[in-house]
Formats: structure tokens, C-alpha cells, sequence
């Protein structure tokens, strides 16, 4: 959650950073932007203009595209000299931040098992009454609801769910995705749904680098004692996919902030991953075994009876290792009059979970995706969503159509 900086006060990307958001004068908004956790690694942080959509780099085995190539030379940037850390600079002309600079050459084994285990989050809440402009039409506060924890194996509960982890100018963050249906690829999707904030720092930002997505993280339930000695193979049963595309709102880019809810209705990412390792030609969705669809009209907020949201909660009391679920009938969130309406259900899930996906029953009976953690309150309690309408749409068929030929 964006509040979650990359903590649940809305964190953005346990690891994640957080986003609290000031936006709501009187419901306490903390963005979690980034839900997932980070745990803060130094490196100065960078200012720079928004950016908008992405293509992206594979290295090593992977032929990189041409145009990719010469993105890469563009920007001065060396694949060798990048791989052995300089994208580690994250000073102001080398944060890419402009459509199509998303860039992010794969870097066999630099996520092992440690590696991942530590990213945490950060803390970074926000106060409750930072907030403003609680305007439109918003519910009243609902009441916590408890997270429960997924049984083991994750793979057989929730196929789709995974942990995102990226680098930032604070350190090693993660959120929450989930594998979605690509259109253009039936029954072979690589596509996944996360934040926004999970890519893309926002107005101050660029896009975050070594983007990775690790589907059913620690599938069998390991305890953190357990996963002090697992092996990259226990940790990440179903590979570590790289992401190879990716493309947020622009509105995300140009409002998008670390901490309030500026942006928050605009908040989330549709990501195009390639193996690390090679997977014999499988996709990603034949991988896991499952994606689901994304309904962009579901049923207005009174009309849904309940949603499930799914994540991985790293800031306490949870430590980021294992996978939860919150289920509750939604209210309305409403942070501005211009912006449209987000869901918001009771769940006590904190930094980490931003970007987890939020789920209904379709009219066909089966699971539908129809939003993602984006904010929540430092304290914990409530989460909310952005709905998905055209500008969502728009995100994911550009995604979808960019690798239609492939």
C-alpha cells in the first residue's frame, strides 16, 4: 500500500514504499503505494520529471531487441557495466523517467534467497490527519477485518499470487502481483497486475529497476527461521520472471507521490515478464496453471457483495514471508471530486501487500480480477483500490498489443 511506504500506511512496496496519503482530510490515508516492503539499502534519492509507459531489456542468453539495444546506447548506459552495478546511480539524469525508458536488463542471480528475504519495509507511515481534500462520495470507516493466512501450499490456493521486488534509491523493496489473462496470448499470458507505485516512483520519480516477479514466494509456508537457509529453488518454486515490459497510468507519473493519496485512483501497473533461466518455452501462465481476467466495468461499489484481497504483508506484525487474504463487502473511497471512486474494505494486512490483487465472483461464477491495493492507514485497518475503468484498460492493452507478435 502506498501508505506503506512501501508500507501499509499506504506503503510503497514492502521494501515497498508506503504511500501515505495525505489526500484525505478526515479518513487517514496512508498510501501504500507500494505496499511491498523495502528494506532500505542506502543510495541517495533522485528528483526528476514523471515518466510514462515502458518496453524493456533482456540480457545474457536472451537476445536483446535491436531497438532495445539502441534505447539502452541512448541513455549511455553499458548492459556489461550495468549488470556489475552501475545501475546503482541513481542520480537525476540516470533515473529514466520519459515513455518507453523503462529499462531492465536481466541480472541472472542477483534475487537469491537473502536477497529477498530482506527486503523490507521501511516504516514509513503517515499520519492519520494528514490528509485532505474527503470530498465525493465516501462510506464510513469499515471495521477491521482479520487477514488470514493462505494455507501451504500457495500454489493450490492461489495460484496467481506472487511477490514483486525491485530496486529503489532507499533500498530493496517488494509488493505484491498477481498473473493475469493477456488477450493476445490465450492460455499463454506473461502478463502481471500490480501499483503503479510497485514500478514507477511517481512526480518525483522514475521507473524503479531489476524488476522481478516471483510467483508463489515461499510456497510451502516456510517461517523465517526456515527460510534462513532455503534455497533459491524452495524460495521461488516457479522461477523468477523478469520484467520485460511494463507500462503505469501517466496519471500515476504526474501525481503519483510517495506518501498521501495523490494518484491513488490511477494506481497500478500491467508488467510483461521473460524467465531468467529459460522455462522450455512455457508461459507464465502455463507455468502457475492459472490467470485471471480483468473485469474493467464491475458492478458499482453498493452492487458488490464482496471482495477478496490477496498479499503479501511485511510491516508488523507480519514479516513479509507468508501470503494472506482479507474477504469483506466494499464501501466507497472517494479522495477528490475529479477522480473517480475507490473501493475500500476492512483487512489489518500492512506494507507489503500493495499491489496484491483484489478479487469478485464473476457473472460466470469464476474469480475476476477488479482492483489492487493501493493506500491504507499506517495503523493498519482498511485498505483501498482503485477501480478499473478505461484508463486501466488502456494500460493493459498496450501491454498486451506491445507483445501481440512475440
Amino acid at each position: 500500500m502506498r501508505s506503506i511506504r512501501p508500507s501499509f500506511t499506504v506503503r510503497r512496496g514492502s521494501g515497498s514504499p508506503r504511500r501515505a496519503s495525505p489526500v484525505l482530510a478526515a479518513v487517514a490515508l496512508a498510501s501504500a503505494l507500494a505496499f511491498t516492503t523495502t528494506a532500505c539499502d542506502g543510495d541517495a534519492k533522485a528528483d526528476g520529471d514523471p515518466t510514462a509507459s515502458a518496453t524493456s531489456a533482456d540480457d545474457g542468453k536472451i537476445q536483446i531487441p535491436d531497438d532495445i539495444r539502441n534505447k539502452l546506447k541512448e541513455h549511455g548506459i553499458d548492459v556489461d557495466k550495468w549488470k556489475n552495478g552501475a545501475w546503482k546511480n541513481w542520480n537525476k539524469d540516470d533515473w529514466l523517467r520519459e515513455a518507453n525508458d523503462f529499462i531492465n536488463p536481466i541480472i541472472k542471480g542477483l534475487w537469491d534467497p537473502d536477497r529477498m528475504r530482506d527486503a523490507n519495509d521501511p516504516d514509513k507511515g503517515v499520519d492519520e490527519n494528514d490528509i485532505s481534500g474527503d470530498q465525493g462520495v465516501t462510506d464510513p470507516t469499515p471495521a477491521p477485518v482479520k487477514a488470514r493466512a493462505v494455507q501451504p501450499s500457495y500454489h493450490t490456493h492461489a495460484a496467481t499470487a506472487g511477490k514483486v521486488f525491485f530496486d529503489s534509491p532507499e533500498g530493496k523493496m517488494v509488493c505484491s502481483a498477481t498473473v493475469v489473462k493477456d488477450p493476445a496470448h490465450p492460455g499463454k499470458s506473461n502478463l502481471i497486475w500490480t501499483a503503479g507505485h510497485c514500478v514507477h516512483a511517481g512526480k518525483k520519480g522514475g521507473w524503479y529497476r531489476n524488476i522481478v516477479f516471483v510467483p508463489s514466494y515461499n510456497d510451502k509456508g516456510m517461517k523465517a527461521e526456515e527460510l534462513q537457509s532455503a534455497t533459491r529453488q524452495q524460495v521461488a518454486p516457479y522461477g523468477v520472471w523478469w520484467a520485460n515490459g511494463a507500462k503505469t497510468s501517466q496519471q500515476w507519473i504526474d501525481q503519483g507521490g510517495e506518501t498521501g493519496g495523490d494518484g491513488a485512483s490511477y494506481d497500478y501497473s500491467v508488467i510483461h515478464v521473460t524467465p531468467e533461466q529459460g522455462n522450455g518455452g512455457k508461459s507464465l501462465e502455463e507455468t502457475v496453471g492459472s490467470a485471471l481476467p480483468v473485469n474493467f466495468g464491475a458492478p458499482a461499489v453498493p452492487k458488490v457483495s464482496s471482495l477478496t484481497a490477496t498479499g503479501y504483508p511485511a510491516a508488523p506484525p507480519f514479516d513479509g514471508q507468508s501470503l494472506y487474504q482479507c474477504k469483506d463487502k466494499p464501501g466507497r473511497l472517494s479522495l477528490n471530486d475529479s477522480d473517480p471512486t475507490m473501493y475500500r474494505i476492512g483487512c489489518t494486512m500492512t506494507g507489503g501487500a500493495s499491489g496484491g490483487g483484489w478479487v469478485e465472483t464473476g457473472a460466470d461464477g469464476k474469480p475476476e480480477l477488479v482492483s489492487n491495493t493501493s493506500i491504507g492507514p499506517v495503523t493498519a485497518g482498511w485498505l483501498a483500490g482503485p477501480r478499473l475503468g478505461d484508463v486501466a484498460k488502456g494500460v493493459y492493452t498496450s501491454v498486451s498489443k506491445k507483445f501481440a507478435g512475440r
